[in-house]
């Protein structure tokens, strides 16, 4: 999975922390930074959502409305399709909220199987509170069905129970790297791309 003798390889930062904690945000200006391609799981399934000519959109909109995860066939195809339209193994790749728990993990090692090198996940850490009470803010003028506090919870206890232990066991295929993310966006923003710009100058 890991093996750098392939110049072939799909290159590609995960980016997973708790709903709130500033995964688009952080992704935005480390895309810019690094000249990344950024994909968000949830953004390219909101899009299949909203594509009329969709034959998932309503299946997917059924999962995101119950804050629960798509199946993994669907979304890795999603996010493989999106990665060959951007260039395919040209460019590095920051992938937000995925992979979320072990069966998005195991779907995605068998997408890509030995053609895509993970050069790191990075976790932005965050107290449930602020995060709350971010999204619920959002929440006033998103106009996102899943920010609301009963979703919230779900999505939440959704985290802690799949997507941290999935986290862990990503230890044993690349480098965990944890941020603060309580912190301001400049902060965040900081310490992230000093992480990260050490393992991408090293690829």
């Amino acid at each position: 999975m890991n093996d750098n003798s392939n110049k072939e390889l799909y290159r590609v930062i995960f980016v997973l922390g708790p709903p709130g904690c500033g995964k688009n945000t952080q992704c935005d200006r480390l895309k810019e930074y690094f000249n990344l391609v950024h994909f968000s799981a949830g953004d390219l399934l909101r899009e299949e959502v909203n594509n009329p000519e969709s034959t998932q959109g309503q299946l997917i909109n059924e999962y995101i409305k119950a804050g629960t995860i798509v199946p993994v066939r669907i979304t890795c195809s999603l996010i493989k399709n999106a990665m060959e339209k951007a260039g395919g193994s040209k460019n590095i790749y920051i992938i937000d909220g995925f992979p979320r728990n072990k069966e998005n993990l195991d779907g995605w090692l068998d997408t890509f199987k030995d053609t895509c090198k993970i050069i790191c996940v990075l976790l932005l850490e965050c107290p449930e509170k602020d995060c709350s009470d971010r999204i619920l803010f959002r929440g006033q003028g998103s106009g996102r069905i899943d920010d609301n506090r009963e979703v919230l919870t779900k999505r939440f206890n959704v985290f802690q129970g799949e997507t941290m232990p999935n986290i862990m066991e990503m230890e044993k295929l690349t480098k965990i790297v944890k941020v603060d993310s309580s912190k301001s966006k400049d902060e965040v923003f900081k310490s992230a791309s000093e992480k990260i710009s050490i393992l991408i100058n090293n690829q």
